[in-house]
């Protein structure tokens, strides 16, 4: 059953809106909806509920809510894939694989050998076009809630907020050529449940060392194991261990 997002918390006592015309047309048109028909919505507050529609509007469709469900699908830890600018569909695909693997947030910035270039007066389209892309991936994975994005201009405006993060981990592929495998397990393993976690993945040239000494005495270099991953690879390397060891093995 497709699922929707309703940005307010669940009350078994009111009836809800869906307002976003896309939304909207994707249950009126695509899936031909109709008033008494069911949809499952996620709300602000991570409850999922089984809906009924009671009006369908040209700008608003009425909902009362009919069960709640119990699911849990978000990451233990708050994870924030910060990645430097790289190719614009390589990105996209990015941010919608590591939606479906639970990063929480995304923060895209220019780093020192990105080719690609976001001027200012390209930064809200770019953003209203990733938000999209990570919506309908939430909706599709099951989500509870939608990840958000940001956009920095350099490293330096994202190390002067380090503070907000219990851990920094850096994805450094000279960690990896050294033969370093044990530090991603070893951080992970002292992770605890509700840890904010940054996670920096260089653009496709890589990090530069000025950029790996800013954060020196911030974060820990992790190897991504004996291969040296693509830019659009590493995040969903990290998700995906973090998961294996926190979701699967406890």
């Amino acid at each position: 059953m497709q699922r929707y997002f309703i940005d307010q918390n669940a009350d078994e006592n009111q009836r809800f809106f869906i307002t976003d015309s896309n939304d909207i047309h994707h249950i009126v048109t695509v899936m031909r909806h109709q008033e008494g028909h069911h949809i499952i919505v996620n709300f602000k507050d991570q409850n999922v509920y089984q809906c009924e529609i009671i009006d369908i509007g040209n700008d608003a469709i009425e909902l009362s809510l009919v069960k709640k469900i119990e699911v849990q699908t978000e990451l233990p830890q708050e994870i924030t894939i910060c990645s430097g600018l790289i190719k614009a569909d390589k990105y996209e695909w990015l941010l919608q694989k590591a939606t479906e693997l639970g990063a929480s947030h995304f923060i895209a910035t220019h780093m020192d050998r990105s080719v690609v270039k976001l001027t200012e007066n390209k930064v809200q389209k770019k953003l209203q076009r990733w938000e999209k892309i990570i919506k309908e991936a939430a909706e599709q994975s099951y989500r509870l809630s939608i990840p958000t994005i940001d956009y920095v201009s350099n490293l330096k405006a994202l190390y002067d907020n380090i503070e907000q993060y219990d851990y920094v981990l850096i994805a450094y592929e000279d960690a990896a050529k050294s033969g370093e495998t044990s530090m991603l397990k070893r951080v992970i393993s002292q992770m605890d449940n509700q840890d904010r976690v940054l996670v920096i993945f260089g653009p496709e040239g890589g990090l530069t060392e000025a950029e790996i000494q800013l954060f020196n005495h911030v974060a820990y270099q992790v190897g991504l194991g004996p291969r040296i991953l693509r830019a659009e690879t590493a995040p969903l390397y990290v998700l995906s261990a973090v998961s294996y060891q926190k979701e699967l093995m406890g």
